[in-house]
């Protein structure tokens, strides 16, 4: 059966940037069938998990991946995490290569907290009322931002995708391109879930198909599965392993920086005064309008990155060329999920599209 998402979902387009599009692809769950109350068709689950009702809960969120990268080792990726230029790519490739386990607050949109338990350290990025903070407990390191009332941003940094975040983006994809229908009923962290099936109607994507639990009474997305073709078991998968839908104590959210911090002061990009007049000026079209010819969009769409675009020397970092191979006019990066082509020629393509697919738009070719 084929619907059409609720448009309070945020339509996702992959962005013009390789972290963004390296994150096409991710999270879900193990779980045991139970039987949900209705609503039992798929329109019904959509709209559910659209106006889904959870605002305050706490829980742990575990994340892995299986998308047949090859081994990085860990020092490489500390450097690359140091590097000014490949930073946040490399937080990225670590939250696609090493398991994760976080913790999740919530308490309305302008309280939360996200802690990535690192072996012997922690992650932090902490929202709480204007006051927005990053903490890495191994480099000591505190980056701080303050918002504007009724700001969406929630911190300076991402920590990790929670199955609420990634349901966003792939539930904002399922147009006529996407099939949806309801599989088995589930049970996630103890709470009656029902089963999401997305799967993609284009044949040149690598996603064979993604499902997303979402609890059966608030409609709050539990744990995405995303399986690549070809493979049996999810490739990138999160869930919570425990949920309680609860709001968590206010201390939860109260952040000082540790004695000897390195505190960064981040600005927003714009003032709220400047959006407002943006606005204004040039007031959002109508969601439901189709984007302009032209704009990568759906599930094999390519991502083209000018030259200047690239971060300074980005091809050349150690781990960039560790994970890239040669091909036919520059180099690829190949997951069971993505592809990133680095063209000779200073581009960077990318989407969760075969190595050929982007070799062939480098080129100006057909794929064959």
């Amino acid at each position: 059966m084929q619907v059409t998402v609720n448009r309070r979902w945020v339509r996702w387009i992959p962005a013009a940037a390789v972290p963004a599009v390296v994150a096409i692809g991710l999270l879900a769950s193990g779980a045991t069938a139970v039987s949900p109350p209705p609503p039992a068709t798929p329109a019904q689950v959509l709209a559910l998990a659209a106006g889904h009702s959870a605002r305050q809960f706490s829980g742990t969120l575990e994340e892995t991946a299986d998308l047949g990268l090859p081994a990085i080792p860990g020092q490489a990726l500390g450097a690359a995490k140091g590097s000014s230029t490949l930073g946040s790519e490399a937080a990225l490739l670590e939250l696609l290569t090493v398991p994760h386990t976080a913790k999740v607050y919530a308490d309305g949109p302008a309280r939360i907290r996200v802690q990535v338990m690192d072996q012997l350290a922690e992650r932090d990025a902490i929202r709480n009322g204007s006051d927005a903070w990053t903490y890495d407990s191994a480099a000591n390191t505190v980056t701080h931002v303050t918002l504007p009332a009724g700001s969406a941003e929630t911190a300076p940094g991402t920590l990790a995708m929670t199955p609420e975040k990634l349901a966003q983006r792939f539930l904002a994809a399922a147009d006529a391109s996407t099939d949806v229908s309801l599989g088995a009923p589930t049970a996630v962290a103890g709470h009656s879930s029902y089963t999401l099936v997305l799967t993609p109607k284009a044949s040149g994507t690598l996603i064979a198909r993604v499902k997303i639990a979402v609890e059966a009474q608030t409609g709050l997305p539990l744990a995405v599965d995303v399986f690549a073709k070809g493979q049996q078991a999810p490739a990138f998968n999160a869930a919570y392993t425990q949920l309680d839908l609860k709001a968590p104590d206010a201390s939860v959210f109260a952040f000082s920086p540790p004695p000897g911090a390195k505190i960064t002061e981040q600005q927003l990009p714009a003032s709220p005064g400047a959006a407002s007049q943006a606005q204004k000026d040039h007031p959002q079209k109508d969601p439901s309008q189709k984007p302009a010819a032209g704009t990568p969009q759906g599930w094999d769409a390519v991502v083209v990155i000018p030259k200047d675009k690239v971060p300074a020397g980005f091809t050349d970092q150690p781990l960039v060329k560790q994970l890239s191979t040669p091909a036919a006019g520059g180099r690829v990066i190949s997951s069971s999920l993505f592809t990133v082509f680095l063209a000779d020629d200073g581009r960077v393509l990318a989407g969760a599209v075969p190595a050929s697919t982007l070799e062939a738009k480098a080129s100006g070719t057909t794929a064959k």
